[in-house]
């Protein structure tokens, strides 16, 4: 199983593939943008650099995996030759539904369909197809190539030999495989969304600042990140898309989104990915923080 094929070029796609190429596997990039294409090559190509500067990998080892993946704009042609296929686009149902259905009609009946929803019912999107025992989830946390998790995330109809496949790679990718059963959230984002959330609200009824809360996070709970500086990093867009279908799933009002949270998304304040969430990633912050190395 050495074709795999990761459907996005965002955060997430561009790290899934970034991971399998380095591991020596043949990958298809696949989106429909060219820019968005050219954009997660360059994010792998800077994410390597760093680690030949850290020593971590040489720079053959960098040249290598980049000659290991290939871009397509036309899903058809991109999944032709795939054994594994990983799916990585938006967090938004309808848009993986159609995406699962293509990929039924494309992929060579022995593909298995893999999903990075981090919320999403497997068994939902499983429906879709004419291959539920062969789609599963396969949620990898981010940065990628660093987080050592995968989520595994078995559907109703998910078999035990699909499993074990996905396990197997996914311990080939040098990655720790859990295995989760199929419900909304799943385990990491059940318990991270309603923390990021709280912290939300926390700001939202004024109780401290951006920088208060998650310093107490950080030097209170030993928590590397912050929960607003995380909740930036993961993107709010997509924060609010998990409490939304968590929400859904179980009718229970303590997953129901933050409305200062909706209000940010609403507002295109979505953390890292737009320069602003709730802290400032501009260029003119960026110039402002050089100015004041200088001065001190």
């Amino acid at each position: 199983m050495k074709n795999v094929a990761v459907i996005g070029a965002g955060t997430m796609g561009n790290g899934i593939a970034h991971t399998f190429a380095q591991f020596d596997y043949k990958v298809q990039l696949i989106d429909v943008s060219q820019s968005a294409l050219d954009r997660g090559l360059a994010t792998i190509a800077k994410n390597l650099d760093r680690m030949v500067a850290k020593e971590t990998i040489s720079e053959a080892d960098k040249m290598k995996t980049l000659s290991n993946i290939t871009t397509y704009t036309n899903l058809e042609e991109g999944v032709e030759y795939a054994s594994l296929v990983v799916e990585a686009a938006t967090e938004n149902s309808d848009l993986k539904l159609k995406i699962f259905k293509d990929l039924d009609a494309f992929c060579p009946e022995d593909t298995i369909l893999a999903s990075n929803t981090s919320s999403i019912s497997i068994t939902q999107i499983a429906s879709v197809t004419s291959r539920p025992e062969m789609v599963i989830g396969m949620h990898f946390m981010n940065p990628v190539p660093i987080m050592k998790l995968v989520e595994i995330i078995k559907g109703y109809s998910t078999s035990d030999v699909t499993y074990k496949t996905v396990e197997e790679i996914s311990k080939r990718l040098n990655k720790v495989p859990v295995e989760v059963n199929d419900y909304p959230g799943f385990v990491a984002n059940r318990i991270l969304m309603p923390m990021i959330n709280e912290a939300v609200e926390t700001l939202y009824n004024g109780v401290a600042g951006v920088q208060e809360i998650d310093t107490v996070m950080k030097l209170g709970m030993a928590h590397p990140m912050g929960p607003l500086q995380l909740a930036d990093f993961i993107g709010l867009d997509v924060c609010l898309s998990i409490l939304k279908v968590m929400y859904d799933g179980f009718k229970n009002p303590k997953y129901a989104p933050c409305p200062l949270l909706v209000n940010m998304v609403m507002a295109g304040k979505l953390g890292i990915k737009s320069g602003e969430g709730f802290y400032d990633y501009s260029e003119s912050k960026k110039a402002e923080k050089v100015a004041k190395m200088f001065q001190s």
